[in-house]
């Protein structure tokens, strides 16, 4: 006895949208909250430099940072639907190479260069990339959720 599912054909189209759906839905979750730490950062970073060199190299990129930036976060989303997304957060490079060294401190050392031979006696920490990074990472997961479960209601409506 053959038993006759009604509606399985609107079911697997639903389906077949669904990884479609969900990586637009994670995309647009995911700039947002990239957008969000960005903006955060640079408000941190503007207490330490007088030129905005550190604050203007504060970005976000899809896929890896440039050469000579500093990382602490990628937020990434992986999975079926979603594919390979990862955002990632940086600073420094060019202009602004010494943000590693604002971020993190540097400690007691003998001076090269112009000064050679006297003593630095060490910069204090004075983070400004991680802070905003920690406090942006939770908001940033709970939405990626949300627009997961916002796909998949878009989805099941047909949309």
């Amino acid at each position: 006895m053959a038993t006759k599912v009604l509606g399985l054909d609107r079911l697997r189209k639903k389906l077949a949208r669904l990884p479609e759906l969900a990586r637009e839905e994670i995309a647009k979750a995911m700039e947002q909250s990239a957008n969000e730490i960005v903006a955060l950062m640079k408000a941190y970073a503007a207490r330490f430099t007088d030129k905005g060199d550190v604050q203007m190299s504060i970005a976000w990129t899809w896929g890896n940072a440039p050469k000579g930036t500093m990382v602490l976060g990628t937020v990434r989303q992986s999975g079926k639907g979603a594919g390979n997304m990862a955002i990632t957060i940086y600073a420094g490079g060019g202009d602004a190479f010494h943000a590693r060294w604002i971020e993190f401190g540097t400690s007691p050392h003998l001076n090269g260069g112009m000064f050679e031979g006297s003593q630095h006696p060490g910069t204090p920490a004075q983070p400004f990339f991680y802070p905003a990074w920690r406090s942006g990472r939770k908001r940033a997961r709970g939405r990626i959720t949300r627009a997961i479960n916002k796909s998949a209601k878009r989805a099941a409506a047909g949309g």
